[in-house]
């Protein structure tokens, strides 16, 4: 999976949204597959214009335990969006996570520009509960 200092490098060479977004869903094609079993209305991220599931757990590395996201949708360029919440935020302690300051790198990739509203709101939406499931993550240790 690509750092999001990678994406941020790539997107710079891209001369416009439709390669911009064609990129995107080229990178949602190599997000891994979820278990159909974990495709369930407990795990749906509403507010999305799409389908979205999200489930979220932790991952011993080392000496850390960190965050470990495992997202779909039935949308090919959210699935893009899926890939860069991974880069910003998988294999990060919860602690880490809950730091973030996600909308800058929302910026500096342009999607706060070229985004439409509902794809904006369903991408805040799967931050919100990456952030939620974190906190309680970082709350039960």
């Amino acid at each position: 999976m690509i750092s999001i200092e990678e994406l941020i490098d790539e997107f710079e060479f891209l001369n416009d949204w439709e390669e911009r977004c064609d990129f995107l869903i080229d990178l949602g094609f190599e997000l891994p597959p979820m278990p159909e079993s974990d495709k369930t209305e407990v795990n749906r991220v509403h507010g999305c214009q799409s389908m979205v599931w999200l489930t979220t757990g932790l991952k011993q590395v080392g000496d850390h335990k960190v965050l470990q996201i495992n997202a779909d949708s039935d949308a090919l360029i959210v699935k893009g969006l899926i890939a860069v919440l991974l880069a910003i935020y998988n294999h990060k302690t919860p602690e880490e996570v809950l730091k973030i300051d996600v909308k800058q790198y929302f910026s500096q990739l342009q999607l706060d520009k070229y985004l439409s509203s509902q794809r904006k709101n369903g991408l805040f939406g799967m931050v919100e509960r990456v952030q939620l499931e974190a906190k309680m993550l970082a709350d039960s240790k």
